[in-house]
């Protein structure tokens, strides 16, 4: 049985999402306040987090950044109140999978928790034992979702180890934001070609990629790895 942390300090909220997946078969973990969130990550085995953002003690934000400094692979979703689109993208950049804004339909919710789950499932069934991929003192460990620049470990988040897997995996294919959008998230979206922009530069400071040398845009089509 999978469990799932609920993060969120509107109790209604929380107890609402709760009987939804307690209906399909899920165990649930509550927390009231970020602070609880973490202590519920270090102490439990979760298989997802459902996170608020505008939580007491510790915001939604901070409590998806540590979470990501210990676990690589959990999926995490927020449901939030803040509808912009600055706190979509900053959401998704910082390590989340996905955002529902409040007001929410609580079957979509499932469908979003079921596609995680399996998006997580199928993704650590196809990365056993595959190749290292190597290029230019960048490696890229798929089994253990790691990345080393000259040796040198490098922290991204999982959607950006994602991104990168994929161009690596297809050295001098073009793809465009869209197809990388549908590939790594797995459904298409209208917001996708933004959000995929943001986190390709994100993976490129990160990369110390100023120059291009690995992901090189393809001005009006996509990104390619420049093997």
């Amino acid at each position: 049985m999978n469990t799932i942390l609920i993060a969120d300090d509107e109790t209604e909220i929380a107890d609402l999402v709760a009987l939804h997946l307690e209906k399909e078969g899920y165990g649930v973990i509550k927390a009231s306040d970020g602070e609880e969130a973490i202590r519920v990550i270090q102490t439990q085995s979760l298989d997802l987090a459902i996170l608020d953002i505008m939580m007491p003690k510790m915001d939604g934000y901070e409590v998806t950044r540590q979470i990501r400094e210990r676990h690589h692979m959990l999926p995490i979703i927020f449901l939030s109140a803040r509808t912009s689109d600055f706190d979509k993208i900053t959401g998704l950049v910082i390590g989340a999978d996905d955002y529902m804004t409040k007001p929410f339909n609580p079957m979509e919710l499932i469908a979003r928790v079921k596609a995680q789950l399996r998006r997580s499932k199928q993704f650590n069934q196809t990365t056993t034992n595959q190749l290292i991929l190597e290029a230019g003192g960048l490696a890229i460990y798929p089994e253990q979702r790691t990345v080393a620049l000259y040796g040198e470990n490098i922290e991204l988040t999982p959607k950006e180890f994602d991104i990168l897997y994929l161009l690596a995996s297809y050295p001098k294919k073009v793809f465009s934001a869209e197809s990388i959008f549908q590939k790594v998230w797995g459904e298409a979206y209208y917001e996708s070609q933004n959000t995929v922009m943001v986190h390709i530069r994100t993976l490129r400071k990160k990369l110390g990629d100023d120059k291009n040398k690995f992901i090189k845009t393809v001005w009006g089509v996509g990104y390619t790895f420049n093997a």
